[in-house]
């Protein structure tokens, strides 16, 4: 049975059609890849979702997939073929990568990050890498040294952070298929406001060899797509036990496939759903606090029993956050000293030679990194000095962990946990840019789940009523608690589906540039 009709966009089809059609040579790999780089073409000068376009790179390996198919042999996996996006601060061998700061400004790595490896083995095409906050600290992708991405939804607002360029490539029809990296809720975010789905798997569930550090014991790598199937066979390719990852859990990547099927045909019969008391109410969008209702209402005529949990120590989830962040930011950011990768200030202004390599590296670091990144060192740096310590970083960490028995609390009550996955819909570019605070209240709902180390995904839950923007749904499993968190998510979508009779990101606005 055909998948895609010869006169369909490809573009708008899911990952998963386009990689059956694929497989069946009713349509080419190039010929998948070629439509998705002429949407680029014709939309990114707007969106800004991409820093770097491999062109000839994508098509070559669409070439090689279609080769291999023609030779009859089977695909290299069930996503063979298919383009994705991804977030450039996972290092590619041979392709620019600069975290989005201008410290690593043509640097280009020599060797694939486990992540890439097995995106390439798996067969899938990489169109290129996305733009992101300046080392993924962000929520808004507005501190990129490269300029801002914009929402394709409204191109003067925000497609959230740090991760909009791989969010804003999946809600423009760029890509079927995006990888995001996830400290405080860089994955999640970014799906909400730009009508996306995205996940986090546990901490360790996905490695992070090759993946520019920021805060160590948060960071974590996950996938990202327009469903929640597509978005599940994206995260079994990547997933599983990496040796050259110490944090890796040495498990084979869970059958999240499965999980999904079992939502779809079963639903959430018998399932307990628990709503955090905390993540609600104040400081929630009136839009957004209407469409988590009407979720709520979906997954309880879907059969879920709905429970209310009372997670106390939430409340310091934020303070606790930016200080372990900035801590370890400052720690691994140091290795960016002028010697080993990219910028390198060897002048001052007036021409002359800098002499000491101390003051070569303070100029670098001066000129190379952006402002958030020095504001963020700085308190990290504070925190972790003499005499502090123990005051700040060592009383954030005690917070981490009452929040994660938090938690474990909750869980004895429900199977998973929801929430909205941002408090607000996305805000216009330049409005909360000069109030930090503001911006950090962005992660409100997310950074909890972000310190338990547990698994966290973002589904849109429909069209805020005050803004007519997209709203998301936060679904948190326990910790390896994959199965339940996907599906719930895949019987939400389709309960959305079957009542709306379209999801969400096909309701994007077509944008000027496009053919």
């Amino acid at each position: 049975m055909s998948t895609v009709s010869p006169s369909a966009d490809l573009t708008r089809q899911t990952a998963a059609n386009l990689a059956t059609a694929i497989a069946s040579r009713e349509v080419s790999a190039v010929e998948v890849t070629r439509a998705h780089l002429d949407r680029i073409e014709a939309v990114d000068a707007d969106v800004h979702a991409f820093l770097h376009v491999s062109g000839e790179q994508a098509l070559a390996a669409a070439a090689a997939v279609d080769e291999s198919l023609q030779r009859g042999e089977a695909p290299a996996s069930p996503l063979a073929g298919v383009p994705l996006a991804l977030k450039d601060i996972v290092v590619q061998q041979g392709v620019p990568t600069t975290a989005g700061s201008k410290i690593l400004e043509g640097w280009l790595p020599p060797y694939d990050a486990t992540v890439t490896q097995r995106l390439v083995a798996a067969g899938i095409v990489i169109l290129g890498k996305t733009n992101l906050d300046e080392f993924a600290m962000g929520s808004s992708t507005e501190n990129s040294a490269y300029g801002p991405t914009r929402n394709p939804w409204d191109l003067t607002r925000i497609p959230g952070g740090s991760g909009g360029g791989s969010a804003a490539a999946l809600a423009a029809f760029e890509a079927p298929l995006a990888i995001g990296t996830d400290t405080g809720g860089s994955i999640r975010q970014p799906a909400s406001v730009t009508g996306t789905v995205g996940a986090k798997p546990t901490y360790g569930g996905v490695s992070r060899y090759g993946v520019i550090a920021l805060a160590s014991s948060l960071d974590q790598v996950g996938p990202c797509a327009r469903t929640v199937l597509d978005t599940a066979m994206l995260h079994e390719v990547i997933a599983g036990h990496d040796p050259r990852d110490s944090t890796s859990i040495p498990q084979p990547a869970p059958n999240v496939v499965d999980a999904v099927r079992r939502g779809q045909s079963d639903g959430v019969a018998g399932m307990r759903i628990g709503i955090v008391k905390q993540l609600g109410g104040d400081g929630y969008q009136a839009g957004v606090s209407e469409s988590f209702a009407q979720a709520v209402a979906t997954l309880t005529a879907a059969g879920a029993e709905i429970v209310e949990v009372d997670c106390p120590h939430f409340e310091y989830g934020l303070a606790a956050y930016y200080l372990i962040l900035p801590s370890e930011c400052s720690s691994n950011l140091a290795r960016f000293d002028a010697m080993r990768y990219g910028l390198r200030v060897e002048q001052r202004p007036d021409g002359t030679l800098i002499e000491s390599a101390e003051q070569v590296m303070a100029a670098t670091r001066g000129q190379g990194f952006g402002a958030e990144v020095k504001r963020r060192i700085m308190l990290g740096t504070y925190a972790l000095s003499a005499g502090y310590y123990d005051a700040y970083y060592g009383s954030a960490q005690k917070v981490r962990t009452l929040i994660r028995q938090d938690f474990e609390r909750a869980y004895e009550q429900a199977d998973v946990l929801i929430s909205p996955s941002s408090p607000v819909t996305a805000f216009a570019i330049g409005e909360k840019v000069d109030d930090p605070m503001a911006m950090y209240l962005n992660d409100l709902a997310t950074i909890p789940g972000s310190l338990a180390g547990i698994p966290a995904m973002s589904v849109p839950s429909g069209i805020a009523s005050d803004t007519g923007l997209p709203v998301g749904l936060q679904i948190m499993g326990p910790a390896l608690g994959e199965l339940p968190m996907y599906r719930v998510a895949a019987a939400f979508e389709a309960a959305y589906l079957a009542e709306h009779g379209t999801l969400v990101p096909d309701l994007a606005p077509a944008l000027e540039g496009a053919k």
